[in-house]
């Protein structure tokens, strides 16, 4: 690599509509491999994701129809463009494999490709190992020898040398350059990234409403900024070193000041910042640091009402919620009750405690007075209220 410009690539296979964050991993390997001037290509996999990948599974996944596979390559391929530079000399492509498997015959297939693989080697792959127990069809005891020829394909048709990955395709990536050895007595190369967890274990990218897509549609721009707002500070480090483009020296900086000062969130607001504004624009970025500040920052009540009925789902969205009657609140519902009713206290007397240490607020206003009447005209879009007590805790009543 320090030699020549080298052509490496990535494999993804449409089997959703989105990637989510943990797909980012190869994908910055991708990115950082054209930043040092090398030339990335990201394969799709219009052929594979129609088998399935058995790494990393523990049964057998269900087969998508040609139909969702098309729709899901070109979200996918829209997604990757926001990463990747398609101009200059060392421009990223992006292809997909069923291109070269359209018209490939099956009795081709294993007489020119499968002989080169013994059923031994395939099998020694842990891959194939973990699912011996639980059982694997052939469908996808076949995927590692097609993502070897993709390899093999690139190689001798787009000069590619390298392949990168997550840790989990270390066993498909060594079959193709074993592949390459054996078909075109070349040389080829694979570099794997761990796969991406929090310092607890979990699975990265996945919140408590599931997993963090990067289709707005699919997890909201909003949703997105505070996913990585809220990283953990032991997970900071590690995450801006492999999704930021700043220099070392300033993200050890930025670390350095987020151990000085933790409750302002430096280092994770400038990893949201950096990664809603890649994917979605600034426009996008400029809403979701606001919608933010509802909550969290010094937002009025006026702004709150002001909100349109999308916007302030949004930021209400995931925040605990409990669905009170209308009727109640028309006729008068007093604060005790509400603080008890929308789960924000346990019971009137500490209801009662919070209010004389001046920590209630309802839709951002101050409330003081015990006895309180929450009634109609304090609703937000005719259906909420927002209580907050303290600084970060929030619930929402919903009046059905």
């Amino acid at each position: 690599m320090s030699k020549e410009r080298v052509v490496g690539y990535a494999g993804f296979d449409p089997t959703a509509a989105s990637l989510h964050v943990g797909n980012l991993v190869p994908v910055m390997l991708l990115v950082h491999l054209q930043r040092c001037g090398h030339k990335p290509i990201a394969l799709v996999g219009g052929a594979t994701g129609m088998i399935g990948d058995p790494s990393g599974k523990s049964q057998e996944r269900n087969l998508l129809s040609q139909d969702v596979l098309i729709y899901n390559l070109e979200c996918q391929t829209a997604q990757l463009k926001s990463f990747l530079s398609f101009e200059g000399e060392n421009a990223a492509e992006v292809l997909n494999n069923y291109s070269w498997y359209e018209h490939f015959r099956m009795l081709d297939f294993l007489r020119d490709v499968g002989k080169h693989l013994t059923v031994n080697y395939m099998m020694a792959k842990d891959s194939v190992q973990k699912r011996l127990e639980t059982g694997i069809s052939f469908t996808e005891f076949s995927y590692q020898l097609l993502q070897a020829y993709d390899f093999y394909y690139l190689y001798k048709h787009k000069n590619v040398k390298l392949q990168v990955g997550g840790s989990d395709q270390w066993g498909n990536i060594t079959s193709g350059t074993e592949l390459v050895r054996r078909m075109a007595q070349g040389e080829a190369h694979g570099i794997t990234a761990p796969l991406l967890t929090k310092s607890d274990g979990s699975k990265f990218g996945k919140s408590e409403s599931g997993n963090i897509w990067l289709d707005p549609n699919m997890t909201s721009p909003y949703k997105f900024y505070q996913f990585f707002l809220n990283v953990a500070d032991a997970d900071l480090g590690k995450l801006l070193k492999i999704f930021s483009f700043k220099e070392e020296e300033d993200i050890n900086a930025i670390l350095v000041e987020s151990v000085a000062r933790p409750e302002a969130r430096i280092g994770q607001k400038a990893l949201a910042e950096e990664m809603t504004e890649r994917l979605h624009g600034k426009d996008a970025l400029n809403f979701a640091v606001e919608a933010s500040q509802i909550l969290f920052g010094s937002s009025t009540t006026e702004v709150l009402k002001n909100l349109s009925p999308a916007v302030l789902a949004e930021v209400l969205d995931g925040v605990p919620s409990a669905t009170l009657s209308k009727t109640d609140i028309e006729s008068g519902l007093g604060i005790l009750d509400l603080l008890v009713q929308s789960g924000a206290k346990p019971s009137k007397a500490e209801a009662k405690r919070a209010i004389q240490a001046g920590s209630v607020r309802i839709n951002k206003e101050k409330v003081t007075a015990m006895d309180a009447q929450m009634t109609s005209k304090d609703l937000l879009n005719e259906r909420f209220i927002l209580v907050q007590v303290g600084r970060t805790s929030y619930h929402v009543a919903v009046f059905e």
